[in-house]
């Protein structure tokens, strides 16, 4: 039986002697165990390195009988699931003999058949959870779609929050946060002050949060464009696109936060319409950018149907863009305030709600508006200190159109309630929902 002869690097829990570096991310793990009370499979997917072979890691194995993790890179590991018995007897012997238990695996999509195989595994045997995780969505939606319909609940992984940065860099700034959000004092002390913008410039990704010096994290930064993202998309552009998709991508960076205009982009890049549509959507399904569609009730109001453009990441974002200035001398500083602000929204969203833009023929503008069954909000952002409230006639205008209770400002400083409307300092952005 060849897979006796696989090595147990594979399969024993060497993978978890680093944990003591890695810090939990409630929030997924909470996500996990509400999906695994209903359904056998679980996928993170995510972005290059957001994280979530960590939170795969910290997962609580308590309740388990027995846990098992697998790389899906290892060629050795995809060569197990091209049968059901190979794979059936291999857990048997690693995992127990009854698969009651937990089977881990990283980066599944690498995996020819995997989703078929798990089907195969879960219905067979009712007491087996699997929990993986996947790169990219390029491939791994139509999978799941075709094979695991009813039987696993995909959970998209971005990068950290602010309140997550904090925790992994200093757990006494975390704190301070928190007992500031909870007593509702505004005020900035210089340390938190400092973090957010340091968060503003080099973004969430794990690696680079938990590295303090300045020219490490360009660094790190420039290493994970280099060496994954531009390496991942190799496959799918052609090479005489690059130089094109290079620009394009360029031109996206610059464009944080406004309408999404293929002809210009088209023109611009020197790509044909058709390959700068493709390769903004490869984009999207690589969890590089983020697309935001326009909201409207009334479609002789909506002044485009054009999408804004966001990027997942703004550590990425300027590293392609080509600044870590600070704040303070941007003039692209409410572009990034107002990503920020939308990747918090997108973090606390619940299952049925998605966020959308609004703008108008007349002028009436909301950068955005959440909308669920059970909720919704509409949030200005406004990079700026504000000494008292004001009000906003269009987001108010807004809301009472369309029936919308929740109303908020995002701002550098203030914090409190005027006229139905909250304004909410950044540093506490990640409770706008």
């Amino acid at each position: 039986m060849i897979f006796f002869e696989i090595s147990k690097k594979i399969t024993t829990f060497a993978l978890f002697e680093n944990l003591k570096i890695m810090i939990p991310r409630d929030s997924y793990q909470v996500k996990i165990n509400t999906a695994f009370q209903s359904l056998p499979i679980v996928v993170l997917i995510g972005a290059r390195q957001v994280g979530k072979t960590s939170i795969m890691k910290m997962y609580p194995t308590e309740g388990f009988k027995n846990t098992l993790f697998l790389n899906g890179q290892d060629p050795d590991v995809a060569g197990l699931f091209g049968h059901l018995s190979t794979i059936e007897e291999y857990l048997s012997n690693y995992l127990n003999s009854e698969l009651d238990g937990l089977l881990m695996i990283d980066e599944f999509q690498f995996i020819h058949g995997i989703a078929t195989m798990l089907k195969l595994l879960t219905d067979k045997y009712d007491k087996l959870k699997v929990l993986c995780s996947g790169s990219s969505s390029l491939d791994i939606q139509q999978r799941i779609d075709e094979s695991l319909a009813g039987r696993v609940r995909v959970v998209e992984v971005l990068s950290l929050s602010f309140a997550e940065f904090l925790l992994f860099k200093n757990e006494k700034l975390y704190q301070l946060q928190q007992s500031l959000q909870d007593t509702g004092n505004i005020v900035l002390t210089q340390q938190l002050h400092q973090a957010y913008e340091e968060y503003l410039i080099y973004g969430g990704l794990p690696r680079v949060a938990l590295t303090s010096d300045a020219e490490q994290k360009v660094e790190l930064l420039n290493d994970i464009y280099q060496t994954y993202l531009l390496h991942d998309v190799r496959s799918y552009v052609s090479n005489s696109h690059f130089v094109g998709f290079n620009r394009l991508l360029r031109l996206l960076s610059t464009q944080i936060g406004n309408l999404v205009n293929v002809n210009e982009l088209s023109r611009e890049s020197s790509l044909s319409y058709s390959n700068c549509e493709a390769y903004i959507n490869l984009l999207q399904q690589m969890y590089i950018i983020k697309l935001v569609e326009p909201f409207y009730t009334n479609r002789r109001k909506v002044i485009s149907k054009m999408k804004k453009v966001y990027f997942c990441d703004l550590g990425l974002r300027n590293i392609i863009y080509g600044s870590f200035n600070e704040m303070a001398f941007r003039t692209d500083n409410g572009a990034i305030f107002e990503n920020e602000v939308l990747l918090e929204l997108l973090r606390n969203r619940k299952a049925d709600e998605k966020v959308y833009y609004y703008r108008t023929v007349n002028g009436t503008e909301v950068d955005f508006v959440v909308l669920g069954s059970r909720r919704s909000a509409a949030v200005e952002c406004k990079y700026k200190r504000y000494e008292k409230p004001v009000s906003i006639n269009s987001l108010n205008k807004f809301c009472d159109e369309e029936n919308i209770d929740n109303r908020y400002i995002a701002n550098i400083n203030l914090s409190g309630n005027n006229n139905r409307v909250n304004f909410v300092p950044g540093i506490f952005v990640d409770k706008i929902l």
